[in-house]
């Protein structure tokens, strides 16, 4: 006799936290989840229902509008405040029909809205979607987080090693050969190793200050007032320049730059910013094409953008830049942990500044960033 094996049906493990102030409705509701699988908490009211969803952590919640303490506006405005609890997908049950209910739930951030009377199937339907929804979120939150693991595991030991393995065989020679070397080899070794010291330098600079304004970000915290000294057209050119030089292309950097203004931006982030943006247009150029720096006075903004003619980024890579992203390392050499222009657009959100990138795999890239003038 042959046998056929059936495929194993794994059980629902989801939790829904339903929240409603009829204690026959968010019973029916409660006992119909159950037999559908799915592990149910419940609370009579909207203060309880905080507390519920803070301690369950649940995956799901159903939530009435009219409830005694707190409206279901009020919880829902309430979870959304709260880190751990802002993503949990959020549906409303409600005897309410009026547009502009529904509007105000969604604006809040609700996820769908149920007028009762409903159907089991109308609610388990909405619940498999928002479900759906959210493990798709996630799945591309694990995706996210996997890609920039293995940026940073290929990068961030070859940006380690290779400055650190110049300056220390460079300096190992000079012990070892100390004795017959000629000036011009001791000069040529040490620029070498002050070459390599100085990428490492940046490297770990970078990334400080990423930290620092990650925090300053996350915690909201007021910036200091600015303390600009240098007119930005002054910092444009003299920064602009030296990064063409470092980067051995001083004839392929075209500069209009213009009008005197201070800005209010401390003359460190200025030059972060213009530092930044013009090394990633040399890094991403080739030998040979323009990069293009301009600065201008446009009302009571100073605008500075720079453009290449380089390989550029598509507009999918452009939304993903982000700190140790690095798009296509594996086709092309390049330094660095990505974190150039995620450094630009911190320093930009963090003052108030507009700040755009565009630009596609044909034409290159243009970066704008608009400053306040004082």
């Amino acid at each position: 006799m042959m046998t056929m094996t059936l495929p194993k049906i794994e059980p629902k493990t989801k939790t829904i936290l339903v929240i409603e102030d009829s204690d026959e409705l968010r019973m029916d509701v409660i006992e119909m989840l159950n037999l559908e699988g799915y592990i149910t908490a419940g609370a009579d009211n909207g203060l309880t229902g905080v507390e519920q969803a803070r301690k369950v952590n649940p995956d799901l919640i159903l939530c009435d509008i009219m409830m005694p303490y707190l409206t279901g506006y009020e919880v829902l405005k309430t979870l959304r405040a709260d880190a751990n609890t802002a993503s949990i997908p959020f549906i409303f049950l409600t005897a309410k029909t009026e547009h502009v209910d529904r509007r105000q739930g969604m604006v809040l951030g609700a996820d769908d809205f149920l007028t009762k009377p409903f159907v089991a199937k109308e609610l388990l339907d909405s619940i498999g979607i928002q479900l759906q929804k959210r493990e798709e979120q996630l799945a591309a939150v694990h995706r996210r987080i996997d890609d920039i693991t293995k940026s940073i595991a290929r990068a961030l030991p070859h940006e380690f090693r290779t400055p650190l393995n110049t300056v220390l065989g460079f300096s190992e020679m000079l012990q070892s050969e100390a004795q017959n070397l000629k000036p011009d080899q001791v000069a040529g070794w040490a620029t070498h190793i002050n070459q390599a010291g100085e990428r490492l330098y940046r490297l770990v600079e970078n990334y400080l200050m990423f930290v620092q304004l990650k925090t300053l970000l996350e915690n909201e915290a007021e910036l200091e007032p600015a303390t600009a000294s240098e007119s930005i057209n002054i910092t444009i050119q003299s920064q602009a320049s030296a990064v063409a030089k470092t980067h051995k292309r001083p004839d392929d950097l075209i500069m209009d730059v213009d009008g005197k203004a201070i800005v209010s931006v401390t003359d460190k982030y200025v030059q972060k910013i213009v530092e930044e943006i013009v090394d990633n247009a040399f890094k991403f150029s080739k030998k040979g094409q323009a990069v293009t720096v301009k600065g201008y006075i446009e009302g009571e903004q100073y605008t500075l953008q720079v453009s290449d003619e380089g390989r550029g980024m598509s507009s999918d890579q452009i939304t993903e830049i982000n700190a140790f992203m690095q798009f296509e390392r594996e086709h092309f050499e390049q330094q660095g942990l990505g974190l150039g222009l995620a450094l630009v657009r911190q320093i930009a959100e963090l003052h108030d500044l507009y700040s755009e990138i565009k630009g596609d795999k044909e034409t290159g890239m243009t970066v704008t960033v608009k400053f306040s003038t004082k």
